[in-house]
């Protein structure tokens, strides 16, 4: 298995952790009942900083794992690759 270069896997990380807060944030506020549009704003401020996640994730994959992946064993690298895009869409 090949590692993901430091960086795209921390700014990955920081991205998850960005995302975890916001999702505390909307719990909060749903408890507490606040205004539904403000809840909204923040639920959608969760779903793009996961769709930058998953983004940076599957760079870092093409980068590096899948690179190694296409010459070790193409076959299993290209399953792998449809499983990911039809997860995508």
């Amino acid at each position: 298995m090949v590692k993901h270069p430091p960086t795209k896997k921390s700014k990955s990380l920081k991205l998850v952790k960005q995302a975890r807060g916001t999702l505390e944030t909307v719990i909060a506020m749903m408890e507490k009942d606040a205004y539904c549009p403000e809840i909204i704003q923040q639920v959608d401020s969760v779903a793009g900083l996961l769709k930058s996640v998953k983004r940076e994730l599957l760079a870092g994959h093409l980068d590096t794992c899948a690179v190694h992946q296409l010459k070790e064993n193409k076959e299993k690298a290209i399953k792998e690759l449809l499983k990911i895009y039809n997860l995508s869409n």
